[in-house]
């Protein structure tokens, strides 16, 4: 049972992460039937000011030793460094150890990393970090296209507001979807997002890195509507297929087909962001054909089906926004 929660910091911690564990866990929600949480803010040296990455002061009134009673310990985000406090380091250990719940919020993944609390276990963070996160703990197994990861004793979650996802969840997991989704209505947000963080990535265009492919690579872009084939692109390069390919490969990493379907997929993103176009209309005016096959390239690349990534990106008058219910 979920009744103690401890939020930990350390310095230039992350405001907005730890708001999150705040939020979900420190408001007393009884009269919409979410037990009470006993939520304790705990420090190193508690009643000593930490700083912020943003530069304000909180002060923890309590200390690491309440780290050893508590079911779930909430690790907030930090600015990344090459030395954790060993202090913290030890309390989490002997937390995990005695059978304690650890979530972390975005880069404080890298809190449980340095504990080797991720070491054969499947994690996440900010897709920013994620290369950086395996290259630095290559024991542990960094899934970079999630929201979040259960991994039963230890939860983590990707950038920022995937922070509120991953909290719900063990809300949900731990006590029920009632006091979940009235936690999430109270926060006007969704009890569950649909798709990963790769949705939130933008997707660049692969460099060349050379130049003597830029031309076509520039007409294609130019003519994503219209059909391209090996044979056809070879002779406007003025080369033989087979050249063509591998100089396709050398250049841009990949083949010419998922080169021109991924910047496909991309044109599409813009168009569900910026235009009213059906989702008929933006496979058309893409290359890729009909709806079905839109649908299957983008759900496979940004991890969202097109309708929910509209819903989440597209461009809404002001007068629209303004009418979101408050808290």
């Amino acid at each position: 049972m979920l009744k103690t929660v401890a939020a930990v910091l350390i310095q230039d911690f992350a405001p907005f992460e730890f708001g999150v564990l705040c939020e979900v866990f420190g408001i007393d929600r009884t009269e919409e039937g979410v037990p009470a949480f006993d939520f304790k803010v705990c420090g190193e040296h508690p009643g000593k000011p930490l700083t912020s990455n943003i530069g304000f002061d909180l002060i923890p009134p309590h200390g690491l030793d309440v780290l050893a009673r508590a079911d779930l310990i909430g690790v907030a985000a930090a600015d990344r460094r090459d030395d954790y406090p060993p202090a913290v380091l030890d309390a989490l250990r002997a937390a995990a150890a005695r059978g304690a719940t650890l979530l972390s919020v975005c880069s404080g993944a890298y809190l449980l990393g340095a504990a080797g609390l991720l070491d054969g276990r499947t994690c996440t963070t900010h897709w920013r970090y994620v290369d950086d996160l395996a290259r630095r703990f290559p024991q542990a197994k960094v899934d970079p296209d999630v929201l979040y990861v259960d991994d039963g004793a230890v939860v983590t979650s990707a950038g920022t507001a995937a922070g509120i996802d991953a909290c719900l969840h063990l809300v949900r997991r731990e006590l029920g979807s009632g006091p979940a989704n009235a936690i999430a209505r109270r926060m006007v947000v969704p009890p569950q997002r649909e798709g990963g963080q790769k949705q939130y990535i933008a997707l660049p265009m692969p460099e060349c890195t050379g130049d003597s492919l830029q031309p076509v690579l520039s007409w294609m872009l130019e003519h994503l509507d219209a059909e391209h084939s090996v044979a056809s692109l070879a002779r406007r390069a003025r080369m033989s297929e087979r050249t063509f390919a591998r100089r396709f490969g050398s250049e841009t990493g990949t083949t010419p087909h998922k080169w021109l379907t991924r910047q496909r997929v991309l044109h599409a993103q813009h168009l569900l962001e910026e235009t009213a176009l059906t989702i008929e209309e933006i496979a058309r005016s893409t290359g890729l054909g009909n709806g079905a096959l839109l649908r299957h390239h983008f759900r496979r690349i940004v991890g969202v089906s097109p309708k929910d990534y509209r819903g989440n990106f597209a461009e809404r008058p002001v007068a629209a926004l303004s009418r979101t219910p408050s808290q």
